[in-house]
């Protein structure tokens, strides 16, 4: 894991020097980036899950989140985010689609360097890894899996919304406590990913759900948790509850 960020980092760094600051394709290639190092750090998560439980996974999810958090700058690597951005007119919808077709090709396509690294077993947990049929964490319904994916987003994305206006100190170690802590009560339910593009490059074609319950439990869900945030983070009664009366007023 910690060789993914740093080959994360080395790869932000030469797109700073060798890409213009103007234009759409430094944001896309910043996408991908951060795209493919949440996903080459989740697949070796799988492992840490495998081997040493969910406690040492949610331990080393908790910490990648907040350094995700101070690297990544503007990029998401996921598309629910851009998708409300469309919601309250801050970008357009061709941007949003472009970042989400970036974050896919980074995602997706980091698989075949982690397999490579799993294919030479520099680690015991590694053996048998690279070839190995994947299966689905889907271990309820697939609606009842969407339910879950979309509640636990809607959940989170309320979380960061309240952080990002209150602006508490250390909001970025509350933010990553309450999504680690949604993410561990998911887990052996829909796998408690809440984010399209982590889900697909993950569990896409495992054994264990069809393509089409993939896309309602990990797409349509976890999307319509996010979208259903923005309208309902608007409402006064929400937003006095979360934030307290005299934020609400300024907000």
């Amino acid at each position: 894991m910690v060789g993914c960020c740093i080959a994360a980092q080395i790869a932000r760094r030469l797109s700073r020097r060798l890409l213009s600051p103007e234009g759409i394709v430094p944001v896309l290639m910043n996408e991908a980036i951060a795209a493919a190092e949440l996903c080459a750090c989740c697949f070796e998560l799988i492992i840490v899950a495998d081997n040493f439980g969910v406690a040492t996974y949610a331990i080393f999810l908790f910490l990648l989140t907040i350094w995700w958090g101070k690297v990544w700058g503007d990029a998401s690597a996921c598309p629910y985010t851009h998708m409300e951005d469309v919601l309250e007119g801050r970008t357009s919808f061709k941007e949003m689609a472009l970042r989400t077709w970036a974050e896919l090709m980074g995602g997706c396509c980091v698989y075949r360097i982690v397999q490579v690294f799993w294919w030479l077993e520099f680690a015991e947990t590694h053996k048998g890894r690279a070839f190995e049929e994947c299966n689905a964490d889907l271990q309820v319904s697939p609606y009842l899996g969407a339910a879950i994916e979309g509640v636990a987003t809607l959940l989170c994305r309320l979380a960061s919304k309240t952080l990002s206006v209150k602006d508490p100190k250390f909001s970025s170690y509350i933010d990553s406590f309450i999504g680690t802590s949604l993410v561990v009560a998911a887990f052996n339910f829909s796998g408690g990913y809440f984010n399209p593009v982590l889900a697909t490059a993950l569990k896409w074609g495992c054994r264990g759900h069809s393509n089409l319950e993939h896309i309602i439990v990990y797409w349509i869900g976890a999307c319509l948790g996010a979208l259903l945030s923005v309208p309902i983070f608007k409402i006064p009664v929400v937003k006095r509850f979360l934030l307290g009366e005299e934020k609400a007023k300024q907000a």
